[in-house]
């Protein structure tokens, strides 16, 4: 992974932020799915999503990647269509998806000038597509919403989406995320890893992390070590399988309800099917020893391990577009629920990241 600019964020000021609810969300199920339909059926009676506000596609291929032209024609304009029908485009802050929706668009080109990227970064978009605004499908898209700690998120400031995922191994890890949600309390530790003491700037956001939040609150290890074994955890943001030091697959953490994760992982959200129980991380050298084409940590495990709400990526972002945790556990703490947390955190739309956990979550 390679090393892009530092940006750096202080704990701010949400004072004027605003409260949202159920009907700020549309909830995006796939009716052609079992697992999908009954995620969204739990989600509904837990969080009150008006019935207006669900939208049913019918994608009869199970597979997490699909084609540019299915997502348009099956995931995109549907979606579209359920927003301005219901005369919902406004009022949405938040989609939500659900299993057995396409996790990942495939696409030519490599590297800053890939055409593959994740439904749910190129969804954040569909806000403005709807106004008239057309993106290339090459590259990243700035986040104008990136970093804008002070500012509540309305459309009239920032002319997005922001997308996140209802998603794990199963409906039961599906169904923790949602309780736990609903769980969450500020309190707990912040726990961040660094792979060292050097100045890398990954470890420059971790330091800057740490010193935004209460003192008292913050495990921070600078050694090369890796902690395993947290109580009472309500943050962590480290290297994951970058970490040269980390070999097991699992922290053995103890979670608090509304848990946040993130990592500097290429593709940790690559997908959601289970490995086999004795896979482990490995080695880009190994790859006999790889899980759905990469040997890194993954998402879901945290998710299935107890957090309330992890990001991932698809296909290798670079270090520079994975969630700044300088900016996601400074306005996670101030009262920011879990979209607008990440969302402030991430630099690029239209790219490899995926946010997992209930919109609406916040610490109360």
């Amino acid at each position: 992974m390679r090393l892009c600019t530092l940006a750096l964020g202080l704990l701010g000021g949400c004072s004027a932020l605003l409260a949202q609810g159920g009907e700020n969300v549309l909830l995006v199920v796939n009716r052609a799915d079992a697992l999908s339909r009954r995620i969204a059926d739990y989600y509904i009676s837990k969080r009150g999503i008006p019935l207006k506000n669900v939208c049913k596609l019918d994608i009869l291929e199970d597979k997490e990647e699909v084609s540019w032209d299915d997502y348009v024609e099956q995931v995109e304009r549907p979606i579209a269509r359920c927003l301005a029908q219901a005369d919902l485009r406004e009022q949405v802050l938040y989609i939500a998806t659900t299993m057995g929706v396409p996790l990942k668009v495939a696409g030519g080109g490599e590297g800053l000038a890939g055409e593959y990227c994740a439904v749910d970064s190129e969804l954040t978009l569909l806000y403005s597509k709807m106004n008239g605004r057309r993106f290339a499908r090459a590259g990243v898209v700035p986040n104008p919403f990136y970093g804008r700690k002070d500012q509540p998120f309305t459309h009239a400031r920032f002319p997005i989406y922001l997308v996140t995922r209802l998603a794990g191994y199963d409906f039961g890890d599906v169904k923790g995320i949602i309780d736990r949600s609903l769980a969450a309390r500020n309190e707990g530790k912040f726990v961040f890893d660094l792979k060292s003491d050097d100045d890398a700037e990954g470890n420059n956001w971790l330091r800057t992390a740490a010193l935004a939040l209460p003192k008292e609150r913050v495990v921070m290890d600078e050694s090369a070590k890796v902690l395993t074994g947290e109580k009472d955890v309500i943050g962590y943001a480290a290297w994951g399988s970058n970490d040269p030091n980390r070999h097991q697959r699992n922290l053995g953490f103890q979670w608090l309800p509304g848990a946040l994760v993130t990592e500097y992982v290429s593709t940790d959200g690559r997908t959601f099917q289970r490995p086999p129980s004795g896979w482990t991380i490995g080695t880009w050298k190994d790859a006999a020893g790889w899980f759905a084409g990469s040997p890194q940590t993954l998402t879901a495990d945290y998710i299935h391990e107890g957090a309330t709400g992890c990001s991932g990526h698809v296909n290798e972002p670079y270090l520079a577009f994975t969630p700044h945790p300088d900016q996601l556990f400074p306005a996670y703490f101030s009262g920011r629920n879990l979209a607008e947390s990440y969302y402030l955190a991430i630099r690029a739309l239209s790219w490899q990241n995926i946010v997992v956990g209930d919109p609406l979550c916040k610490l109360k």
